[in-house]
């Protein structure tokens, strides 16, 4: 239950256990939500989750919203796998080459993944202090990475995946 719904129905959400997807969205009243819907949205029971309601300063009144676990994120099995050809390693090669062109800072992406190689498990904070840039924008590049499946979430900080590693490997190879 949210005071106002930040999704829609049909829409899904990748999360740490996989992909969510929206079933439904209902806007309720405070006397139609039931034991069930708090013990359900993870409250001891109705009143609890009434008076939780009640705290929050979102306007909009009250929605349902259920859902279900679609499946795993396809980037897992992505990351997990490096078995990969020279195809699809030229390929990888490819995308990190367009990136760094198309990026108005100039190439990244090796550099990215040659830190967090070297500093597995370091927070991103202080990756990126190692290389002079903010927080927040180099968390979005390493998103971006992630959705190659070249990097895994770690609790804090990263490291590379399988995938990863194998195009490493690769890139080691065309220039030794």
């Amino acid at each position: 239950m949210w005071g106002k719904p930040p999704v829609r129905a049909g829409s899904t959400q990748r999360t740490w256990a996989g992909i969510i997807v929206i079933d439904s969205v209902t806007a309720v009243a405070p006397e139609e939500i039931t034991e069930e819907d708090a013990l359900r949205s993870g409250f001891d029971g109705r009143a609890a989750l009434l008076t939780a309601l009640s705290k929050s300063r979102k306007e909009g009144g009250y929605h349902r919203v259920m859902l279900h676990l679609g499946g795993p994120d396809p980037r897992a099995e992505l990351a997990a796998n490096d078995d990969l050809t020279d195809q699809e390693l030229a390929d990888l090669k490819a995308s990190l080459d367009g990136i760094d062109a198309r990026s108005r800072r100039g190439p990244w992406t090796r550099e990215v993944l040659r830190l967090i190689e070297e500093n597995p498990g370091l927070r991103a904070m202080d990756l990126a202090e190692h290389l002079g840039r903010d927080r927040l924008p180099f968390k979005a590049d390493v998103r971006r990475l992630k959705a190659l499946g070249l990097t895994e979430s770690l609790e804090t900080g990263y490291l590379l995946s399988p995938r990863g590693k194998a195009l490493m490997t690769y890139l080691r190879s065309l220039s030794g």
